[in-house]
């Protein structure tokens, strides 16, 4: 396959005004806020493996642009950038990638391209499920207990020793997506077979109440934390359940001290700067599991839950901290927001409630539908799969929460067999 590149005009960047190399992911908002700044200057890194539109294509066509061949040796792309950054004129010193299947590699050509980067260690630490949990082990971070599974005979095995039900999933996946809460034996035959080309495991499946953490950090210490409550845990979702994020007004009290749980995974995974972003459980007996935790940023619109109901622009304050900078985050606002995400099904879809219709509920701040009549849904079993999101506010997450039920209540989705 022929890489090819794209570029403005050669300009080289004023001594005040930080060039960062930017990994393209399907986090669009993050993108296009990266690209609207006029104190930072962007270079893209294109893979050409990830589908990008033609649209998107067009709109950042005079952004310096490197794509680089998946088919070829990571080293020989590595030279190629570095010949080609010295003919563009517009060298990066800094590297952002928000793209989470794309962390192994990205970071490891950051590496060879001589920009900072996490080691491979440190991001098999937040991207292979066993190996965090090995971390967390040798950290004493309460955490379910697990397997690595080659077999679905192994799951029952480990249930024998942990009780049922578990929970059965790859160990790099995200979004819910392979993965199976097991009841008891008798599910077992309802789970697909094992892909041989992932690498599987087994865990304890905890009863209790599902948080996120987020975690802005510079220079290895925690500018702030900021937590999520999930109405319904996140696997429960793939069976119909609320699938929500809820951030916690500021003056909420909260069930964790945030900042210094995020501070005890700064230091634990060694992360210098950036997004952490991580998912906890708390039984109504108030024992804590760590659950899982990623070095970028959280799926859905949790970043942007976090900037409104703070007051202000998260985004920018986590590329600030990719570009070397301590922000000081300045907050305006005290009130829980969170995101909705509006269900969905197969079929062909005839009729779904108007933005307008939605946007005269209480609470709601922002409407986003993805559906429209006449479209063919065929929805991903995944976490992420909707027709859209609804912004909600509140006083409290309770309220949030109370209200995002009063949108479904008044949800209509009609589909018809394809």
């Amino acid at each position: 396959m022929t890489a090819v590149t794209t570029a403005s005009q050669p300009h080289p960047a004023p001594a005040d005004r930080p060039v960062v190399l930017l990994v393209e992911s399907r986090r669009a908002t993050f993108t296009e806020s990266v690209l609207g700044r006029d104190d930072v200057q962007v270079v893209l890194l294109r893979f050409d493996s990830v589908a990008l539109t033609q649209e998107y294509k067009d709109r950042t066509a005079k952004v310096p642009t490197f794509t680089l061949d998946t088919s070829a040796p990571l080293e020989q792309e590595a030279e190629r950038y570095s010949r080609w950054v010295e003919e563009t004129g517009t060298v990066p010193t800094h590297f952002c990638n928000p793209n989470e299947a794309l962390q192994a590699v990205a970071q490891r050509f950051a590496a060879l391209a001589g920009l900072p980067h996490l080691s491979q260690e440190q991001v098999a630490w937040v991207r292979n499920k066993m190996t965090m949990k090995d971390r967390y082990a040798e950290l004493g971070i309460a955490h379910p207990a697990y397997r690595p599974v080659a077999a679905l005979a192994d799951v029952e095995s480990f249930a024998g020793e942990h009780g049922w039900p578990v929970v059965l999933k790859p160990i790099d996946s995200d979004s819910c997506i392979n993965t199976y809460r097991i009841e008891s034996p008798a599910d077992l035959a309802g789970i697909p077979p094992l892909d041989p080309e992932l690498q599987w495991m087994v865990e304890q499946f905890i009863r209790g109440r599902e948080f996120q953490l987020c975690a802005v950090i510079a220079h290895g210490k925690v500018v702030d934390a900021y937590l999520s409550k999930n109405p319904a845990p996140i696997l429960e979702v793939l069976d119909g359940a609320i699938n929500a994020n809820i951030t916690y007004a500021p003056s909420e009290p909260l069930p964790v001290d945030a900042k210094a749980l995020a501070q005890r995974l700064t230091d634990g995974l060694a992360i210098p700067y950036g997004y952490l972003h991580g998912e906890f459980f708390l039984t109504d007996e108030g024992d804590f599991y760590m659950s899982e935790v990623a070095a970028r940023l959280s799926g859905c619109e949790v970043p942007m839950n976090h900037g409104l109901a703070y007051g202000f622009d998260f985004l920018h304050t986590i590329l600030d901290t990719y570009i070397d900078r301590v922000p000081v985050p300045a907050y305006t606002k005290d009130r829980a927001v969170g995101d909705l995400l509006l269900p969905t099904r197969p079929g062909r879809l005839v009729r779904i409630s108007s933005e307008e219709e939605i946007s005269r509920l209480p609470g709601v701040i922002g409407v986003h539908l993805t559906a429209a009549p006449g479209d063919l849904l065929d929805p991903p079993r995944a976490s992420h799969a909707s027709t859209g999101y609804v912004h909600v506010e509140g006083a409290t997450a309770d309220e949030v929460e109370r209200r995002m039920q009063t949108i479904l209540d008044h949800f209509v989705l009609e589909v018809a067999e394809a």
